[in-house]
């Protein structure tokens, strides 16, 4: 059987982490999980500990603790790299904040099994959409998959979607070690190199739902910083094809 680990980065998710951890492993038993906590000042890397220490989810939940808040694209990067040290197959990237709904990953790695190298849980295909958004959310959100997709030229509706199932296969071809993008932009770029490696990319539907506690971490600087990185990724297909790890 392959070793699933699901890759969740935190800062200050004190009130949804034991919860989400919780609800994840009841619905899927066979997973593991890797909390990636920049120092979060509420405490949260602290309580995984606690949970680990007491054996809460028994062996089946792993932490790391990084000296602050540095960033979604490196706390991804180093989470997926520690887990194919440890043998894990398949590793998938998701929020902390319920958002993204558990009872998902099934479906992500039925698409895994059946061939899939990437499997993209989307808001925007048939079936899909989200919950609790306002206008303002929804055209940041819809629209910044549109212009990425239309400058990048790929065909996937959910670019900027960050509920993600990835095989070993799909994050050795496209290089970890030179992804250029840390922010929102970081779901992006991770999708694109698959595209331009060849890679098998599929998407299958989910309710989003905003986060039940806290607060959002988007904002308009990481917006248009996105916006920016997707005309440098667009006008340097080449140099990043080269930095991958395709097979000829």
């Amino acid at each position: 059987m392959k070793k699933v680990c699901v890759v969740i980065p935190t800062y200050n998710e004190m009130g949804n982490i034991k919860e989400i951890i919780a609800k994840d492993l009841e619905i899927n038993p066979d997973i593991n999980i890797l909390i990636v906590d920049d120092n979060s000042p509420d405490g949260t890397g602290k309580l995984v500990d606690e949970l680990i220490a007491n054996k809460t989810f028994g062996d089946r939940l792993f932490v790391m603790h990084r000296k602050g808040k540095l960033g979604l694209g490196t706390a991804y990067i180093q989470g997926f790299k520690w887990a194919m040290e440890k043998g894990f197959d398949i590793f998938i990237s998701q929020d902390a904040d319920f958002s993204h709904n558990p009872i998902y990953i099934k479906d992500m790695l039925t698409e895994i099994s059946n061939g899939a190298d990437l499997c993209i849980g989307s808001r925007y295909v048939k079936g899909g959409g989200v919950v609790n958004w306002g206008l303002g959310r929804k055209f940041i959100s819809k629209g910044g998959s549109f212009y990425a997709r239309t400058l990048l030229l790929t065909k996937i509706r959910d670019l900027t979607g960050g509920y993600n199932c990835y095989t070993k296969k799909s994050l050795e071809t496209i290089n970890l070690d030179t992804i250029i993008s840390n922010g929102y932009c970081f779901q992006i770029e991770m999708k694109f190199r698959n595209v331009l490696a060849g890679l098998k990319v599929c998407e299958t539907p989910i309710i989003f739902e905003d986060r039940r506690v806290g607060k959002s971490k988007m904002s308009k600087k990481i917006f248009i910083e996105a916006m920016l990185n997707v005309i440098k990724m667009a006008l340097s297909r080449g140099k990043i094809k080269s930095l991958m790890n395709i097979k000829k």
